[in-house]
């Protein structure tokens, strides 16, 4: 695999070198119809689209640049998202050398850390062109529509950055923009995001705001990462990418920008300044209702010359955000071991919508164990919005999801081991009594014991070593065609094992 793309344009480059991108000539609305064209890719996994003519805008649309696991790997130039993680698992096992061989040895680690934070410069491509005053209009940008229901445009795939104004440490979030007017979005900050939690903190209730627009894939994914309050989203950017994020200082606002971007909206956000911003067609599947969000007033926009504007369509999984959501699972997992050090794997379901189901494997070791686990993700960043959490021993291949359906029919005693309790949910749930709160459910499929309550726990049918050797040794002159006993994979989970075609693509 070749190295991270530096910005959006060799992003473009590769992808249509790896025959992943498609340019589409024809003119296409941006007002549904790109979305009913680009759903139907997406979910016969399709490549990424370039539409060079959208009705209403001299800018091309790009959007699906992240909608299969290969386009996602690209994007961080690995064979498998587990190698990022494996990355980032270096700097997480980081302790303090104990001697002079450990030291050499993290030596290139910390280096890489250190280089990676991000690095200003003067001047950035992001601002080839620069848009004050009355010239600031929206309209100009091929912004979609999505949904049927949806009141407005949407802008779906921003870096929205803002600055905590007492510490200075600069948050990075992905958050959905409705547009208002030609010179205003809503800012969709909810109650459990970073966005939000700078605007409540800044003490006359106002705060700058910089979005950029069309950013090389690994900063952008930064984006969207679930990462804690004190991690710079940049610096773990430039960390996967293997080279630092340059930033250059806006026209209008005292934030910085990523300088590669294609286009950058300043502005300003104040508490006071609202109104009621949706409904949207969310990945939930369903559409979010209309609730009171501030309102972004943008005091300039800045581009690259011929700029390309980036979109993604969110709706009925599985959509192209499923592969953003799947390379947190696995990137995030050596982060959740550290918390959590008996867990062994875990899966976010692209049907559970990334927050309604958690399957975890774990290393059983005590009676209740897989209770203690349940609570524990219960109390993780924003896993402590997951509504189910399924805990299965550390044999059980938690991506596999009839197997582990198997083992919460089998393994499961209804009064025994499900767990209900109640917490905070994503704000986007429309299911709960409560807006963020409501009702938890935990299913314990790990195998028991007496010293849980249980009888003898039966053995489980296993074929011996022997017999399955001598059986494949044989099946050549069986006249059988070869078999895949475990079935294959398709978009991260497995499915009914058949007679073999090409090889599967494994975890």
């Amino acid at each position: 695999m070749s190295a991270p793309a530096a910005d959006l344009r060799e992003w473009i480059a590769l992808l249509e070198r790896e025959n992943e991108l498609v340019r589409v000539r024809a003119e296409v609305d941006p007002d549904l119809e790109i979305t009913e064209i680009t759903d139907r890719v997406v979910k016969s996994g399709g490549p990424a689209l370039l539409f060079e003519n959208v009705k209403g805008s001299k800018l091309p649309l790009l959007i699906n640049q992240f909608g299969t696991e290969r386009r996602m790997c690209l994007a961080f130039g690995v064979e498998r998202l587990d190698d990022v993680a494996a990355r980032l698992e270096e700097v997480l096992e980081l302790t303090p050398p104990q001697g002079l061989m450990d030291k050499v040895r993290k030596l290139g680690t910390l280096k890489s850390i250190a280089d990676s934070a991000p690095k200003s410069v003067s001047k950035g491509a992001c601002q080839e062109i620069v848009l004050e005053g009355d010239a600031v209009d929206l309209d100009a940008l091929p912004i979609m529509r999505c949904w049927p229901l949806d009141p407005a445009p949407f802008i779906t795939l921003p870096a929205v950055i803002t600055q905590d104004r007492e510490t200075g440490v600069r948050n990075v979030g992905m958050y959905r923009m409705q547009k208002v007017d030609r010179r205003s979005t809503f800012m969709h900050w909810q109650v459990h995001k970073d966005g939000r939690a700078d605007l409540l903190a800044a003490p006359d209730g106002r705060i700058p705001v910089a979005v950029a627009l069309g950013l090389d894939p690994v900063t952008a994914y930064s984006a969207s990462a679930p990462l804690p309050k004190h991690v710079g989203e940049l610096m773990v950017a430039g960390f996967l990418k293997g080279s630092a994020v340059q930033l250059v200082k806006c026209k209008t606002v005292d934030l910085e920008v990523p300088a590669n971007a294609e286009i950058v909206l300043e502005g300003w956000v104040d508490a006071a300044d609202g109104g009621l911003e949706g409904p949207f067609g969310d990945h939930t599947g369903y559409y979010t209702p209309p609730e009171p969000f501030p309102v972004f007033r943008i005091s300039a926009i800045t581009m690259r010359r011929d700029a390309i504007y980036p979109s993604i369509v969110v709706g009925k999984p599985p959509a192209e955000d499923e592969w953003l959501a799947k390379a947190t699972e696995r990137i995030f997992l050596p982060a959740i071991r550290m918390s959590v050090p008996e867990i062994v794997d875990y899966d976010l379901p692209t049907a559970g919508a990334f927050h309604n189901c958690v399957i975890v494997s774990i290393r059983k070791r005590f009676p209740g164990h897989a209770r203690k686990v349940m609570h524990a993700v219960w109390g993780l960043g924003l896993l402590s919005l997951t509504k189910a959490v399924v805990v299965v021993d550390e044999g059980v291949d938690v991506h596999d999801y009839a197997e582990v359906f198997f083992r919460v029919c089998a393994n499961v005693d209804p009064k025994r081991d499900v767990v209900l309790a109640d917490g905070p949910l994503d704000q986007l749930d429309h299911a709960s009594v409560l807006p963020s709160f409501g009702g938890k459910i935990g299913f314990d499929a790990t195998a028991k014991g007496p010293d849980e309550g249980a009888r003898e726990w039966p053995s489980e049918i296993v074929m011996t070593d022997e017999v399955r050797s001598r059986v494949d040794a044989r099946w050549s002159e069986l006249g059988l065609p070869e078999r895949d006993d475990r079935g294959t994979v398709q978009n991260g989970r497995r499915v009914t094992a058949g007679w073999r075609g090409p090889r599967p693509v494994r975890r």
